[in-house]
């Protein structure tokens, strides 16, 4: 027996040592797989697919101006890629972020029903936080709980979240509020995580108290809730309503960016657009200091077969001498895809409304700022003077001479400011895509002097792959 045990020992042991050799070779070839990088391929789409209302804008400078002078201070920067909205935020699209707040304060503050929250689920047992279930707070008709005609739900809400206004439900300003939770730039509790709680309701008396002894009780009464302005931007917001909404429009859209085959598992935020990408944006060009002037939203266009001067038609809504508000084609606001887009497909980045951007305001902002995605962010507090509260605004407006339209321009008001004639419009960063220019090469014959010697470089031409040659 004792040869027989020896045998099968030995044989046992050839099996193992035959199967660590075989372990070995696959370990080896794994891990020369991760040494051997693949060969850059430059991007054959049309373009970065971009999230619903957005346009893709690449990466490109500008010439980035303290002022539109000539005695002004300039530098030349860089700015990565990144998506921006399309048109100016609508008052349809803000109505959603309200109507979201109230909805959420409603279920958790006076409601109180679990029947609205969201189940543990296999996936997630243990739910860490309650989730509502939008679902069902909606419902089939997709109606705001707070506008409910259900008594029972109404009860609960009456005098406090909901009150009636000229026999209409009208939410109460003070209660609704969104809590918006940044990581504090300057100030005395710089780079501490900070929660404010920013009221979301538009001011809806702006314009009367813009233009006083003007009259001004029809926009008061419709432009914010009546449907006809629905497509119109939606003013009456401060800087920090702004910032308030697009947080929340990066929570409300994350499903739908998993769903971006691009996008699918990126680290992605919604925010304001810094200075720089707003100049960039509005020019419509990849490299706006090399691209003639007329490459700016189109100014004019002929509005009939004649050639005399009454032909030409304005483009841009903005005020175009004292008192006159009207050649444009609007006295007010005009809907956000009025008139012809730039080359980046923006609308009205140029009139219509001033827009916030992130920075804070400073008249030498661009001595100090990076040459690379330049930004001056300052998170001032409600008791800093008003001068650590301006925030730069950009693009002029309906009301606004044409030196405002200047894409260059520069001016600023107060971050706890509202007025009828500032909006905004939200950017998302973007990845990169590889260009024709980057892809890896084959390295070139030299030069040839006849036919013979052409045919004698393409037949003994090598091979190998390097990425610092360019066809």
């Amino acid at each position: 027996m004792r040869p027989q045990y020896t045998l099968n020992l030995k044989s046992s042991f050839k099996c193992l040592a035959v199967a660590l050799a075989t372990a070995s070779l696959f370990s080896a070839c794994s891990r020369r797989t991760i040494y051997e990088a693949p060969a850059v391929y430059s991007f054959k789409g049309k373009g970065m697919m971009p999230p619903p209302g957005m346009v893709y804008v690449p990466s490109g400078t500008i010439m980035y101006k303290s002022s539109t002078d000539d005695e002004g201070l300039t530098k030349r920067v860089s700015l990565s890629p990144f998506f921006i909205d399309a048109t100016e935020v609508t008052n349809k699209q803000y109505a959603e972020f309200v109507n979201w707040v109230a909805d959420s304060i409603a279920v958790t503050d006076y409601l109180k029903d679990e029947a609205y929250f969201l189940s543990p689920t296999k996936k997630n047992p243990e739910m860490l936080v309650k989730l509502i279930n939008w679902e069902k707070v909606r419902g089939r008709d997709d109606i705001p709980l707070w506008l409910s005609t259900d008594s029972a739900i109404y009860s609960k809400l009456k005098g406090s979240l909901v009150v009636e206004e000229k026999g209409k439900k009208v939410l109460n300003p003070e209660l609704v509020k969104y809590a918006l939770t940044y990581q504090q730039t300057g100030g005395n509790n710089k780079n501490e995580f900070m929660t404010e709680n920013i009221k979301a309701l538009p001011e809806r008396n702006i314009w009367s108290a813009d233009f006083p002894n003007s009259q001004m009780s029809f926009m008061n009464a419709n432009y914010y809730g009546h449907r006809s302005y629905d497509n119109y931007p939606v003013v009456g917001v401060t800087w920090k309503q702004a910032r308030a909404y697009a947080d929340w429009r990066g929570k409300a859209t994350a499903q739908m960016l998993n769903r971006n085959a691009y996008l699918k598992n990126y680290q992605l935020t919604f925010t304001l657009p810094t200075e720089a990408q707003w100049q960039y944006a509005a020019s419509g060009v990849r490299h706006p200091e090399e691209a003639p002037e007329n490459t700016n939203a189109v100014m004019t266009y002929s509005g009939g077969r004649g050639k005399g001067k009454n032909d030409r038609k304005l483009l841009v809504n903005f005020k175009q001498d004292e008192g006159n508000y009207t050649l444009d084609g609007s006295t007010f606001t005009l809907p956000v895809k009025s008139y012809s887009s730039n080359g980046f497909g923006l609308y009205n980045m140029a009139g219509n409304v001033a827009e916030w951007t992130l920075d804070a305001y400073s008249v030498s902002a661009v001595e100090f700022v990076h040459d690379l995605n330049p930004v001056l962010v300052y998170d001032a507090s409600d008791s800093d003077p008003d001068v650590m509260k301006r925030k730069v605004v950009r693009g002029g407006s309906w009301k606004d001479n044409a030196e405002l339209l200047n894409k260059d321009t520069r001016s600023f008001e107060i971050q706890d400011a509202a007025h009828s004639y500032i909006g905004f419009r939200c950017v998302m960063p973007a990845p990169e895509l590889l260009s024709e220019q980057v892809r890896t090469r084959k390295i070139q014959a030299p030069p040839s002097k006849s036919v013979k010697s052409v045919k004698a470089g393409r037949a003994s031409r090598p091979t190998e792959n390097v990425a610092t040659k360019a066809e």
